[in-house]
Formats: structure tokens, sequence, C-alpha cells
């Protein structure tokens, strides 16, 4: 693609960096800018930079946030006493839509892989082993995708966490395996969530 433009050509190189944006999609979106008057694209490369400057993790369960503690962990009429577990924020996003919810959650950022070189050192573990110590947990629900690493995933927390006084869940397999739960529609996904199982049943014992 030949541009009559550097800055042009850059502009179309930044945005063909995110996902699933490829360069004649991204030449449509410098277009729509250039289309625009100078104060609205200055206000769009404001509020992303705003937003990446800005943004924090939560302090308690590593969702993202405008302040220390999310706006979920702040909330008093949720279920303080079941954690949903969850690979990354989407899973939140995903499982919110459902409204069918009210515990609150805690984010491993990322799932164990050892083919990827991800051991359980390098995910968010230590500070939900610290929740079900000081924050009188009744039940972790397992919400991460039916994957092999997932299940990986799944089986060493549930063997970490077996001699606390805590039910482990599984959501039910209305999901494909293979699957992910931000593209999983709201009924399959709040149906899952609602027929969840206690782990040793997911594992057939």
């Amino acid at each position: 693609m030949i541009f009559p433009s550097k800055l042009i050509e850059d502009a179309v190189g930044a945005f063909a960096q995110f996902p699933g944006i490829g360069k004649k999609t991204a030449l449509r979106l410098v277009m729509h800018l250039l289309q625009n008057d100078t104060e609205t694209t200055k206000n769009f490369a404001e509020t992303l930079l705003k937003m990446r400057q800005n943004i924090k993790h939560c302090n308690n369960c590593h969702n993202v946030s405008d302040n220390d503690i999310c706006s979920i962990c702040n909330n008093d009429f949720r279920d303080h006493h079941t954690i949903c577990v969850v690979e990354n924020f989407r899973d939140i996003l995903a499982i919110e839509q459902t409204q069918q919810y009210n515990g609150v959650y805690h984010v491993l950022e990322g799932l164990i892989s050892p083919l990827d070189g991800i051991g359980p050192e390098q995910l968010k573990i230590e500070t939900l082993e610290n929740r079900i110590k000081n924050q009188e947990i009744t039940e972790i629900i397992m919400a991460l995708n039916p994957t092999i690493d997932g299940d990986t995933t799944i089986f060493y927390l549930s063997k970490k966490f077996k001699d606390y006084p805590i039910k482990i869940t599984t959501i039910s397999r209305g999901i494909a395996f293979g699957g992910e739960l931000e593209y999983v529609d709201e009924i399959t996904l709040a149906r899952s969530i609602h027929a969840r199982l206690p782990y040793e049943n997911y594992l057939g014992k």
C-alpha cells in the first residue's frame, strides 16, 4: 500500500497494531479522523492517553479500576463470601453482562501454561490465598476458559486450596471445550454459572 503522506502511513501502521485490524481497516479509521475537526481527534488521543496513564488494578481482586479498590469490591450489596476466579478482566465483563452473579471476583492475569513457560508463581494466586485466609470466603467458583490451560489451572488451584474450609465449584460445561468466556452468549454463560458443580463432580469422582 503506497501512501501519499508519511504521517498517514505512520498512523495507519499504529492502528494496524491492534488485534483484528488490517491495513485497509486502519486506513478507514485514519481517514475518519482526518474528516473530523482537529479538536475531536485531540480529545480522542487525550482520552486514550489518560486511560493508559491513569488506569489501575484493584488491590484486592486485580480487576482494572479507576481507584485502588474497584467498584465491585467496594459494593456492599455484593456477596463477599463468594469469589469467582477468572483469567482476565474481559471475563468479568462477560459474566457481569449476564446479570446472574452477585459475588466478587479474582483475576489471575493468565493461566498456567507449561508450554508457554507460565507457572503458578507468575499468576495472582498468592493474593487469592490471602483472601481465602482473611476474608471469610465460603465458595470459590472456577470460571476459567474450558481449555487445557484452564483445566490445568483449575486442577492446581483445587489441590492448593483443598485443606481450606471452602466449597470449590466450576461452571458447568454448557461452554464447548476450547471456547473462551468472552465469546459465549449471555444465556449459556448465565446457565453455566447457575448450574456450577463441585469440582470433584467435574472430575467425575
